[in-house]
């Protein structure tokens, strides 16, 4: 139209005008949206992540067709995660309820439940505990030659690098404890509850932020490791090439687990359930299955800290306005990275700028470290608060295993095959 405008107007005698060329896109196909028409059911993978499918991602299609919405929470199998990989706490399992049915019927796991202060149950379930710390404190050693105590806290972080998954919070975090540490006098820091803090997980060949964020771990560990002033009290390890293999000996030895996403971002998670099963705490924001395990073993036996997901944008907004003033411990720990304790001096600049400025891609602290580390800080210092009563801690530990049974993938297999697939079980020839 715009070239034949300019056609007439020179035939008229107008001076020629030029033509205006629009460049049009390149026709796509956006399959999620045609999924959501052609397909009779969408699903999340966990409460919180279904909800936001349905009130955001696709909004409208739910609109549309509010029927083929669904939630399946995700699941992990009990044999291999439980009875395989934890031999000594299956065998305590079966002997305080009576069977061995709990493999294929983790409902009968709540019998726990009412023994869950049982003085002769809590000396078993520590014995098989402390055993599986000592095959890991093995692990670690001969991975990467650090020697470990079993007498400490064994706080495990294993999962793909990303930074989503923040394990750049925990070792900030770690950076907290060392820095309070090395602050104190001999006698403040004897009361320390003493931590090995394990990190496990790849990252994408060409994720730089996620490799920048292992090197970090490393580079602190190496520092923390080798300080005579603080010898077991804390240590840092990160076990390569982690595998299932690898985390078949963590997980049994884990007493806390860090599942620390930002909220909203982490669609289930499994890793979380696995730790569950174990008798492991769980330290963790309200994202992911963690929202419903916190549900199942209750609020006091779950580590909660963290700004929720509808806490975000507003978060985000704050930061991208130039209005958010960051914890004054973050502050501290980012001089004490930039001032080359650990590693290089500059070495961590790329990564740290990802924490800096208000907006702007790998700006803007985009999965908000700096907002939830305050409240990180003061919720580790209740779990070192609550290790040191082993007996309320053991407690709790029984109750994280007793209320894991949601978690079994055979309910979420059911659940596909009887509410999604429509398909009827066969009798194995």
């Amino acid at each position: 139209a715009a070239a034949a405008a300019a056609a007439a107007a020179t035939a008229a005698g107008a001076a020629p005008v030029a033509a205006e060329v629009v460049s049009a896109p390149a026709p796509m196909v956006r399959m999620a949206n045609l999924c959501c028409i052609a397909g009779h059911a969408i699903n999340g993978v966990a409460a919180i992540h279904s909800e936001i499918v349905r009130t955001f991602t696709f909004k409208d299609f739910a609109e549309l067709f509010p029927e083929k919405f669904q939630n399946k929470t995700n699941g992990v199998t009990p044999r291999r995660w439980l009875m395989f990989a934890n031999p000594q706490l299956s065998g305590v399992i079966t002997e305080a309820i009576g069977t061995d049915e709990w493999v294929t019927d983790t409902a009968l796991l709540e019998k726990l439940g009412p023994m869950a202060k049982d003085p002769a149950l809590h000396k078993k379930w520590i014995a098989a505990k402390q055993e599986r710390k000592k095959l890991c404190a093995d692990l670690i050693l001969s991975s990467t030659g650090v020697k470990v105590s079993t007498d400490a806290m064994f706080d495990i972080q294993i999962k793909r690098i990303h930074e989503y998954k923040r394990q750049l919070l925990n070792i900030m975090g770690i950076i907290h404890r060392y820095n309070e540490m090395k602050a104190m006098t001999a006698e403040e820091r004897a009361l320390v509850t003493p931590r090995v803090c394990v990190f496990g997980g790849k990252a994408y060949a060409t994720y730089l932020q996620a490799k920048r964020i292992v090197r970090l771990v490393t580079a602190v560990g190496d520092v923390i490791n080798n300080d005579p002033e603080i010898g077991d009290l804390l240590k840092v390890v990160f076990v390569p090439d982690y595998n299932v293999s690898l985390a078949e000996t963590l997980i049994p030895a884990s007493e806390l687990s860090q599942h620390i996403s930002t909220a909203g971002t982490e669609a289930s998670g499994t890793s979380n359930m696995k730790f569950q099963m174990n008798g492991c705490l769980i330290i963790g924001t309200l994202d992911g299955a963690n929202v419903e395990i916190r549900e199942c073993v209750g609020d006091e036996n779950f580590f909660l800290f963290g700004i929720e997901e509808p806490e975000v944008e507003p978060a985000r907004a704050e930061r991208a306005a130039g209005k958010f003033v960051p914890d004054v411990r973050f502050t501290a720990v980012m001089d004490t990275i930039k001032s080359g304790m650990f590693g290089r001096e500059g070495e961590f600049d790329e990564l740290l700028a990802s924490l800096e400025g208000n907006e702007g891609f790998g700006r803007g602290d985009y999965f908000l470290v700096a907002k939830d580390f305050g409240s990180y800080i003061e919720c580790q210092a209740k779990v070192d608060a609550a290790y040191k009563d082993q007996v309320a801690w053991t407690e709790s530990s029984i109750i994280s295993t007793a209320f894991s049974g949601k978690f079994n993938s055979d309910r979420t297999i059911d659940q596909y095959a009887t509410q999604i697939w429509d398909i009827k079980p066969l009798p194995v020839p």
